[in-house]
């Protein structure tokens, strides 16, 4: 597990070089969807991640954002997001990452996140704790929603579907003391595992937004669910995140829809 901590800890770090050096030159802007973006960096990073994993760890399977790698039907999976953030990072957001995750037999075992802007690498290891830049970090002690930082997204098809995550965003907003909406799914977990946030929600997202981050904060401490309370998957549509005392308050929010 040390080598393959490593192994996620370089090429977050080699991701990281390359979204820096790219921020403020030009740079070729795709769309997968209305707002859905991805740029060649993304691609970039991507490549550079697959090309280093793929030479450490050959027989690994790879489940990539932007559909590099390839299945080979290992008990070792590794989950990547080259870039989380990429509108944030089309715009010159200061606020984006590189997620990337080892899953083994279906289970998560380790995370490592990775935000240049600030130089900040979030790393856990399933039940070895949760990591800063090499320091430990925890879940807040927060027990009230009233005095709660929360923070949330919203899926691209926001526009598209009624599950909007509009409905909840109105309720929280009514409920605790402040809601953020950074784009960055990633950095809003690893966030939460740091005690900064006090929960975290939001429907639509994917293996490569949640797998890293959802261990980091377990890690710290903290509670990771479905809506409903319901153990949560990293290929599940609906995650909340908590530092465990706002976990029910939190759902019976959710309720409300």
């Amino acid at each position: 597990m040390k080598d393959f901590i490593e192994i996620a800890k370089e090429a977050c770090r080699i991701s990281g070089e390359i979204q820096m050096a790219n921020l403020k030159s030009a740079r070729r802007i795709d769309f997968k969807g209305e707002i859905n973006l991805v740029t060649e960096t993304d691609h970039q990073c991507e490549k550079e991640i697959v090309s280093l994993i793929q030479g450490r760890c050959p027989s690994h399977d790879i489940l990539a954002e932007e559909g590099s790698g390839a299945r080979k039907d290992s008990e070792f999976k590794w989950i990547i997001d080259p870039l989380d953030g990429t509108t944030n990072f089309a715009h010159g957001y200061p606020l984006f990452c590189t997620s990337i995750a080892l899953e083994y037999r279906g289970e998560i075992v380790l995370g490592s996140v990775y935000e240049p802007n600030l130089k900040e690498l979030f790393v856990a290891e399933k039940g070895a704790g949760a990591t800063l830049n090499g320091e430990k970090i925890g879940v807040s002690k927060t027990t009230e929603l009233k005095k709660a930082l929360l923070s949330t997204g919203f899926a691209y098809n926001v526009r598209e579907t009624k599950d909007n995550n509009l409905n909840h965003f109105q309720n929280f907003i009514l409920s605790a003391q402040a809601v953020r909406r950074d784009g960055v799914a990633a950095v809003d977990l690893c966030y939460t595992a740091a005690g900064r946030f006090d929960g975290f929600w939001e429907l639509g997202l994917f293996p490569w937004d949640v797998a890293a981050g959802f261990l980091i904060v377990e890690e710290a401490g903290g509670q990771v669910t479905d809506f409903s309370g319901k153990p949560f998957g990293v290929y599940s549509k609906e995650i909340l995140a908590t530092n465990g005392r706002l976990q029910t308050s939190m759902m019976n929010i959710l309720k409300k829809g």
